[in-house]
């Protein structure tokens, strides 16, 4: 490996309500354009309190990006327009390209404890932004786990680690997206492309995510790195769990309005007439 990640900029999640009324934090978003691209949004969603959380996401309509949701503790009931129907439970992973037009649910249903999870946001490219939407319901024990000799932990839930792959391999952007944990004082260099956006959110516990080890970042931050061929992470005290995220940026225009990301005002505006006459989804 040749150049070690050093920190771009350290953000710190931030609380706002969607849908019809679920409290979560958002990690970056439309501000952030274009710093994270080819990645839009990053939610965290998680509480004890139902009050939260059990409003959901009722019927709303997405184009033009797919949508990772990777449930940690707690449920998800979804439905969708092109039928798909079922429920996201703990560890499992719902896949959605919205291609050139799906409207879907997602509503949490009430959790003993601590409900959790994540949706991830990722931009297509104008030649993909109309494909046929589509829909992969991965299970827990699908997603394949690897343990270092290290004591690292990881979930590989798109991308390769050693030779091992993850169980969605033709996804339009090629993105690498991990669940790490790392025991005490435990550490990690791990390969990333060169020229491949790259952050980590941490949800549990603290580590360092520089080169030299010198500053603990805690849970409910973002980390964005500059440039280089490899992240070094080494874990607190406490241990520390959190996603590495990677892909090639697509370098395109973006318009972006509520649930519909597209590359023109024009497109988004037809888009939205669609919506409103019923001529939304396609086929």
């Amino acid at each position: 490996m040749g150049k070690t990640r050093k920190i771009r900029s350290v953000l710190k999640s931030r609380p706002t309500i969607e849908g019809a009324g679920v409290r979560l934090k958002r990690a970056f978003g439309f501000d952030e354009l274009p710093e994270l691209d080819p990645f839009l949004l990053f939610d965290h969603f998680g509480s004890d309190n139902p009050d939260d959380y059990m409003a959901g996401f009722p019927w709303h309509p997405h184009r033009g990006i797919e949508t990772v949701t990777y449930m940690i503790e707690g449920s998800v009931e979804h439905g969708d327009s092109i039928g798909n129907q079922g429920i996201i439970n703990s560890g499992d992973i719902q896949w959605m390209t919205a291609g050139g037009g799906i409207i879907h649910q997602e509503m949490p249903q009430r959790h003993r404890g601590l409900m959790m999870g994540f949706q991830l946001w990722v931009n297509l490219p104008a030649s993909h932004k109309m494909m046929n939407p589509r829909y992969r319901d991965i299970k827990k024990d699908q997603v394949p786990e690897i343990l270092l000799d290290n004591g690292a932990k990881i979930r590989i839930i798109s991308g390769e680690v050693g030779g091992v792959r993850g169980v969605v391999q033709d996804i339009v952007v090629d993105i690498q997206y991990l669940d790490i944990e790392l025991e005490q004082f435990a550490e990690l260099l791990h390969p990333v492309r060169d020229g491949h956006k790259v952050f980590a959110y941490i949800f549990e516990g603290s580590g360092s995510f520089d080169p030299e080890g010198s500053k603990q970042i805690g849970e409910g931050h973002l980390v964005v790195f500059q440039d280089g061929d490899s992240v070094k992470i080494s874990a607190g005290a406490e241990g520390v769990r959190f996603f590495i995220v990677s892909g090639e940026p697509l370098g395109e225009p973006v318009a972006w309005q509520g649930p519909i990301v597209m590359n023109t005002q024009k497109e988004l505006e037809i888009a939205f007439q669609e919506y409103r006459t019923g001529t939304f989804i396609k086929g």
